[in-house]
């Protein structure tokens, strides 16, 4: 039996972990002294009352290693092999830590560098699941194909303020309060499993129009594979207004479209108001 381990980087919170069949450790979120696990004793949503109330930003702790130790163990002792899929190793320290904690488990946990995060990195997880539910693959294979796949997928998000990348020091004052003044919307990207500045737009509608135009530039969206939504905050007001200035881009090809609320780990520096398209391109 194949299972699958994944960070809360990826924003699945522990009911719909239950729900895909997938194991989830939570990422600690802590605001002042208070300590929290990311989607477990702390919602997303939770987590953006927390962080619009507070004057501080709220810090993340990478997952240690021994905290993937007992995990493997736990899951590999009934015979099952694992997958495990974590953050970004240019983000976070998390994936060495699951890596030096496989090496006790040899042929039985593989580890895979989602060179992702948020929903980049769900994309990933919910391929694997796909993958593993067939039933035909080892987990060294199903690592393998992650690992072949993984380099497909687009993570782009339009910011409605700079105000958070100013607090966690991503960004420079001066800067972040002139784009506040002059309502530019920053367009991030995940290249080279590295967060980046891909584009700026005067609004949400050139915004939104530049995010269509950066989807189509990469390739489009492959409707065939795993593809989602997200956004930042307590509303999804910003999300809906993206669904309706982008529907030439699902118009005639999908129903639904999912979208999930953006956790900790992310949220933490992009603020509410975002919103992000995560896909494999064609």
């Amino acid at each position: 039996m194949v299972k699958i381990l994944i960070d809360s980087g990826c924003d699945v919170e522990e009911a719909q972990a239950k729900e895909m069949g997938v194991t989830v450790l939570p990422i600690s979120v802590r605001f002042g002294n208070e300590e929290y696990l990311d989607g477990f004793t702390l919602s997303h949503e939770q987590f953006f009352e927390k962080l619009i109330e507070s004057s501080d930003l709220p810090q993340t702790s990478q997952i240690n290693q021994f905290a993937f130790e007992e995990k493997f163990s736990e899951l590999t002792a009934d015979g099952s092999e694992v997958v495990c899929i974590t953050l970004s190793s240019r983000l976070s320290g998390t994936h060495a830590n699951a890596v030096k904690a496989a090496k006790k488990f040899a042929g039985k946990v593989f580890v895979v560098d989602s060179l992702n995060a948020c929903i980049g990195e769900r994309v990933l997880l919910e391929y694997a699941v796909r993958l593993v539910r067939k039933g035909e693959l080892t987990a060294a294979q199903v690592a393998e194909e992650l690992d072949a796949k993984k380099g497909k997928i687009q993570l782009l998000a339009v910011l409605d303020t700079l105000k958070y990348l100013r607090k966690g020091g991503r960004i420079s004052s001066v800067a972040a309060v002139a784009g506040e003044v002059l309502s530019i919307k920053p367009v991030i990207s995940v290249v080279g499993g590295e967060v980046k500045l891909v584009g700026k737009a005067l609004g949400s509608k050139k915004s939104n129009n530049l995010l269509n135009q950066l989807v189509q530039k990469c390739g489009g969206i492959n409707f065939g594979m795993p593809y989602l939504l997200g956004y930042s905050g307590l509303s999804d007001a910003f999300l809906k207004k993206y669904v309706a200035d982008s529907e030439s881009l699902w118009k005639g090809k999908i129903e639904n479209i999912p979208y999930y609320l953006i956790g900790s780990t992310i949220g933490t520096h992009v603020g509410p108001g975002a919103i992000a398209v995560a896909f494999f391109a064609n």
